[in-house]
């Protein structure tokens, strides 16, 4: 679903600003050009905005923390690149771009490993990790969360299903979660709610687990559900982990979308912290690919 909506919207941004520049006197090719730059342009705009907010409501950051001016240009520029690929070629094309994803059946013991995307995102947005995953041997399956806006707890039983799925396909046991972002809740939930008996390890990228701040200018009931304070935020708090479970949170001190940045972390995970990473940053990052290829070694010893 979201592919499609992010095709239109471009469609249709595309034509507004070409037609624009067309009766504003320039022709054909200048239009063209003048259109793909406003595409670039207010997306980029966008970015910069979430840095300046995650920057003014930033969590206290250790003194080791800091980064200088041409560490803070290259995240940027990094994050920018990041969301122009996922929102102008990954996510809208994202069966041409991911291919096919067939599941093979696994030796025993062995643990496939399941994507969860995050806010507003679709299982293209694995389009790099999931390569660098299946370099390392991994067999890696992604889910998609709908519908878009609505609340969390659907997207726990979509993850359940898929859950039971990849197991079915693969002969495993137990998946290994791996989520991204708002993806992070939604397997919390699932813990919370229907226990680890499926789950050999949960291993959360810039998941908002105490909620963010951005969370105030997002659409529909899993938006709010993401504000901190949040009913439902308090009562997956409420519930912890299930015992002997491996969890990891790796997040950035930076992040650009989850504010403060602090709210990454959870009880009863090793919360690792990076730095001069942006939030979509996350999912092209080789320091983030070795560290998920770390904790996956460890389930598999």
């Amino acid at each position: 679903m979201l592919a499609k909506w992010l095709r239109r919207l471009l469609a249709v941004e595309f034509a507004f600003w070409f037609a624009a520049a067309l009766a504003a006197g320039c022709g054909p090719a200048q239009a063209a050009a003048l259109a793909l730059g406003a595409l670039l342009g207010l997306r980029a705009a966008l970015i910069l905005a979430t840095f300046c907010w995650a920057w003014l409501a930033r969590s206290p950051r250790p003194p080791e923390a800091a980064i200088g001016p041409a560490a803070t240009v290259r995240m940027i520029a990094g994050e920018i690149g990041a969301f122009l690929v996922l929102y102008l070629v990954f996510q809208p094309f994202e069966r041409a771009v991911m291919g096919a994803q067939p599941l093979a059946r696994l030796p025993p013991g062995a643990v496939p490993v399941l994507a969860v995307h995050g806010y507003l995102c679709n299982s293209g947005s694995w389009w790099w990790l999931r390569r660098r995953l299946e370099r390392a041997g991994h067999c890696v399956a992604s889910v998609d969360l709908e519908p878009l806006f609505g609340s969390i707890d659907g997207g726990v039983e979509r993850l359940r299903g898929r859950i039971e799925e990849v197991c079915a396909q693969t002969g495993a046991e137990r998946v290994a979660i791996l989520a991204h972002s708002m993806g992070g809740l939604v397997a919390r939930g699932v813990l919370a709610r229907h226990g680890a008996s499926r789950v050999a390890c949960l291993i959360t990228l810039g998941s908002p687990h105490h909620g963010s701040l951005l969370a105030a200018a997002g659409l529909g009931r899993n938006a709010a559900e993401m504000r901190p304070g949040s009913a439902w935020l308090a009562a997956t708090d409420a519930l912890p982990l299930p015992a002997g479970l491996a969890a990891s949170a790796i997040y950035s001190l930076h992040d650009n979308f989850v504010v403060p940045q602090a709210a990454q972390r959870f009880a009863g995970a090793e919360n690792v912290a990076l730095k001069g990473i942006g939030h979509l940053q996350l999912l092209f990052s080789g320091k983030v690919a070795a560290l998920v290829l770390e904790r996956l070694a460890r389930i598999a010893r």
